[in-house]
């Protein structure tokens, strides 16, 4: 017999750090947010504009774009500009890899113009320099006052730590799957750079975190470790870039 919505009691809701995006409000209590992406080459102004537009229509609220070149920061403030007149004023999230250091450095307007930054800490940077150009995104975060997203990804996993759990993990004498221990780097890549970026000076009303993976039993055994170990707004989502079934 299947029972009626309100026969089963909702879990409460952790508690967290309200975030605010654009003027869209994550975590703290608030509704959940929907988020989108565009696949469209962010330099084609009209083409992301519309497509921008269409997820706003049809409900999401914030939408993230790729920055991935001079050519896409250069659009970001044109492409805002033209929302606006459209009379969409939709938080546009950047989505960065490797030289969003650079791109947010040589172009202020597009650092201004977007609502909120993705790091991801598995393709900041590589060795020595990952911690200086995930510190750069940050320090820019503050000056322009944008909160972060630091997003960490099962497919693009900060292979550094990844491999000093597991053989931390090989020296136990019970131990872990691989998998679970796998679970373990993608939430502490997660928290050990909420907490550089906090030492940074980003307060804590500026971080969202999310932890991508592909399988649903992943996802929801990472982000309960997640909502355990910290008081951050979480940002939910599978993805395909992961290890695969």
């Amino acid at each position: 017999m299947i029972q009626p919505a309100d026969a089963f009691d909702p879990k409460p809701r952790r508690s967290s750090v309200a975030v605010e995006v654009g003027g869209v409000i994550i975590g703290g209590g608030a509704p959940v947010v929907v988020q989108s992406m565009t696949n469209t080459d962010t330099a084609d102004i009209d083409a992301t504009v519309a497509q921008v537009a269409a997820l706003y229509k049809a409900g999401s609220e914030v939408v993230r774009i790729t920055v991935d070149r001079d050519e896409s920061a250069a659009a970001v403030p044109k492409i805002r500009e033209r929302l606006l007149r459209l009379g969409m004023d939709v938080p546009l999230i950047g989505d960065f890899h490797y030289i969003g250091h650079k791109l947010l450095a040589d172009h202020p307007a597009c650092a201004e113009a977007l609502a909120k930054y993705r790091i991801n800490p598995g393709n900041v940077g590589f060795k020595d320099k990952k911690d200086k150009q995930f510190a750069e995104i940050v320090e820019m975060a503050i000056r322009y006052d944008k909160p972060v997203r630091i997003g960490v990804n099962w497919g693009s996993l900060d292979q550094e730590l990844l491999t000093r759990l597991m053989d931390e993990n090989a020296a136990n004498g019970s131990p872990l799957s691989a998998r679970q221990v796998t679970r373990e780097a993608i939430v502490q890549s997660a928290l050990l750079s909420a907490e550089l970026a906090e030492e940074i000076g980003l307060p804590r009303n500026r971080i969202i975190l999310s932890a991508k993976v592909s399988q649903v039993q992943d996802l929801i055994a990472v982000y309960s470790m997640l909502a355990d170990r910290s008081d951050h707004a979480l940002h939910l989502g599978l993805t395909e870039a992961g290890m695969g079934s």
